[in-house]
């Protein structure tokens, strides 16, 4: 943040204290504000409570909770008092510095928030402590503050933060503050419990799925079931008797049916027969997909990452190793379905949604309506999950078109079998691998390339014509750690009709699994430990040493197991945060596999809150655990194979491995947490399926590989 601008102004009915920023830089232009339409942050009332927007998208992920720790760390308040809610409007002062927009993704909510927030806290304190020393009429230096008080020791005075909210909203806010160094904190590192848990155990908590609003109707969807293709035919006067339907849409890719009950939609849908017009895609399957990805390790690349001379490294090695490694489409697969509400009149348009990106949301609106900014509501809800998929606005366009075309408040439900038919998926992907050892087992050298389709040429809109290497079709493997003197990765793009979209940790799910399991590979091609061969090639990474460390010694790794058993290890850097993962697996008869334990060492700099942290690895082992051992998206005829969750199966309960998980102390700036621990466990059990079995895993998921769950 470059400079701050503070507002504040008095609530007239609670005599409050409301705070709010407006930043340049990173953060947008400056934003205007006024006590009818402020950027509010912070608001103290009289009965001592705090309110502390979160302005990111809280999916699960906690940052519901992690903001506001920021901001009362500096503000010193009670954190019993704290509550927090959802963003008031779509402003740029609750932009995300890593977007420059409203948007919550790549991991990035409390990399980008950590000092912005803080300040924020140190300045709404500064303003209380000038309050203070007015009303108790003692010089402010002379005060000290502590949960939700300031106190003058000499004095033996003290006074709450609710009691001074009024006089403090009239006070000019400094522009400047001293932060606290991290052995004054009191809340940031602690493990604190969730403000949304109680709602969300209790039912109370709004998500998308839950709004209800006064004249909604309801709709659901049927899109082309080809990739590309269009309405056909359909004949609404088939449905037109049906009770409660209102109107049948035509939304070129899709028909929808709107009515005074979802069900009553559903069935509407289900009954209009819709005949289709397929168009180019119709042709497409899974094995016209893997001939293009083999033919493109052939073809021209752009070089993504070059040191050295890869080529003359090989020709020169006494050992080398190829291998090429493949892995399938995957869905995002929420639990809560996607869904929008949205009503549209000719003067305003209102959206209730469980998005990702407001900003994206608000700029859609303004474009199929054609109305100004100011007249576009955005409602933030809770997401039941969304791993990158609520970021797109596809569902948003139809729900206000519905709404438009109906003339009245409508919620847009997708089915699940819409939802897993019809998603954006994280790209297939092909990788060719050439490595070289010397006489002593050293690793000198290092060719890859990866095919995969690209994200960023699918959304020119919003990065720009694609040019050059993919940078998400090879992150995790060209910006490895890892000292290789001889290193080469490109890239070939391939376009497909599949839509492709960014799914949670982004090309480093695939290239994660790529680089560790050959890794692997390389290590017993040398002789050599899998663990001691990496730690051979860290020298001057002390961060990723230890946190290897770290994992090898939660997890045993070493010590003697039973015959079917084997340890794998991964090791994996992304969005700045370093993971490690030893997977515990056996292997028994019929190849019946069981993944037992993954140890997970993590380096995300300074942590927030302990208990969010081991959460979120937790959940992202076991996230990425379902796509190993399951996930595949298949194309047949252009359409997708899978329906719901019986066949695009997730890991139960009864399947899921203990997952022990620990932060290593790191004084550094805090890094991502929701995504880093994903991609090392396919390559982490890939590993150990090889020690267990001797048999080398290279395409995904296991169960298609010959394995039984």
């Amino acid at each position: 943040m470059k400079r701050g601008t503070f507002v504040a102004t008095t609530g007239a009915a609670t005599g409050a204290l409301v705070l709010g920023f407006d930043v340049t830089g990173s953060f947008g232009s400056r934003v205007s504000a006024s006590p009818e339409r402020l950027a509010g942050w912070v608001r103290i009332g009289a009965d001592e409570i705090v309110t502390i927007v979160a302005p990111q998208s809280e999916m699960g992920q906690g940052v519901a909770t992690s903001i506001p720790m920021l901001i009362a760390e500096e503000l010193d308040c009670d954190w019993a008092h704290v509550r927090h809610e959802t963003f008031p409007i779509v402003e740029k002062a609750y932009n995300n510095p890593a977007f420059g927009m409203m948007g919550t993704g790549g991991s990035s909510s409390i990399r980008g928030f950590y000092l912005p927030a803080r300040k924020l806290g140190a300045q709404a304190r500064a303003v209380l402590v000038a309050a203070a020393a007015q009303q108790l009429a003692v010089p402010a230096g002379e005060l000290r503050t502590k949960a939700g008080s300031v106190y003058h020791d000499a004095s033996q005075r003290s006074v709450t933060y609710g009691k001074l909210a009024a006089l403090a909203a009239t006070l000019p806010v400094p522009a400047e503050v001293t932060l606290k160094t991290p052995d004054l904190f009191t809340v940031i590192g602690k493990p604190v419990k969730r403000l949304d848990i109680r709602d969300k155990v209790t039912g109370r908590a709004g998500f998308g799925i839950d709004i209800k609003v006064p004249g909604m109707l309801f709709a659901a969807i049927r899109h082309s079931p080809v990739f590309g293709g269009t309405v056909g035919h359909y004949d609404a006067s088939k449905v037109a008797h049906m009770p409660g339907v209102r109107k049948v849409v035509n939304l070129q890719t899709a028909v929808g049916v709107v009515a005074d009950r979802y069900w009553r939609a559903k069935k509407a849908v289900d009954a209009l027969q819709i005949t289709w017009n397929d168009g180019a895609g119709g042709a497409l399957d899974d094995a016209a997909i893997e001939r293009a990805l083999v033919a493109g390790f052939d073809e021209p690349a752009d070089i993504a990452k070059q040191t050295g001379d890869a080529d003359k490294a090989l020709a020169g090695a006494a050992k080398t190793l190829t291998a090429e490694y493949h892995v399938p489409y995957l869905a995002h697969a929420p639990m809560e379905p996607l869904n929008c509400t949205a009503h549209v009149t000719a003067t305003s348009c209102e959206i209730w949604a469980p998005t990702q990106a407001p900003t994206i949301v608000q700029l859609t609106a303004m474009a199929v309506t054609k109305l100004p900014a100011d007249k576009i509501t955005v409602h933030q809800t809770f997401l039941g999950g969304g791993f990158g998929r609520k970021f797109a606005t596809d569902f948003i366009t139809q729900s206000i078109a519905l709404s438009q075309a109906a003339g009245a408040p409508v919620k847009l439900i997708w089915t699940r079998e819409e939802d897993v038919q019809h998603d954006l998926y994280r790209p297939v992907s092909a990788t060719r691998i050439s490595a070289g050892l010397d006489a002593s087992g050293n690793l000198i050298a290092w060719k890859q390339r990866v095919v995969s389709p690209s994200i960023r040429a699918a959304a020119p809109e919003l990065f720009g014509p694609a040019k050059g290497a993919d940078p998400n079709s090879v992150e995790g493997s060209a910006d490895k750690s890892y000292a290789i003197a001889n290193f080469t990765v490109d890239n070939v793009t391939k376009t497909f009709p599949v839509p492709v979209w960014f799914w949670r940790s982004v090309g480093n799910s695939q290239n994660g699994f790529f680089f560790e399991s050959m890794l692997d590979e390389v290590a017993h091609a040398a002789g050599k430990d899998p663990v001691e061969f990496r730690k051979s090639l860290l020298d001057g990474q002390p961060r990723m040493l230890a946190v290897l460390e770290k994992a090898a010694e939660l997890g045993s790794w070493g010590k003697p197991l039973p015959k079917g058993y084997g340890r794998g290890v991964a090791l994996h850097k992304s969005f700045e945060s370093i993971v490690a993962e030893v997977a515990e697996v056996s292997v028994g008869k019929d190849n019946a596999l069981r993944v037992h334990r993954v140890a997970c060492a993590i380096d995300c700099g300074v942590v927030v809150n302990p208990n969010t942290v081991i959460a979120q690895v937790q959940s992202a082992v076991n996230y990425g655990l379902t796509a190993a051992l399951f996930g595949e998206i298949s194309i047949a005829k252009g359409r997708v194979a899978q329906n719901n969750f019986y066949d695009y199966r997730i890991v139960k309960l009864a399947e899921a491995p203990s997952i022990e998980v620990a932060i290593v102390n790191s004084s550094e700036a805090p890094t991502g947490v929701g995504e880093p621990g994903t991609p090392p466990i396919a390559p982490a059990v890939a590993n150990a399926i090889f020690a267990a079995t001797g048999k080398r895993v290279r395409r995904l998921p296991l169960v298609k590989a010959g394995f039984t769950v």
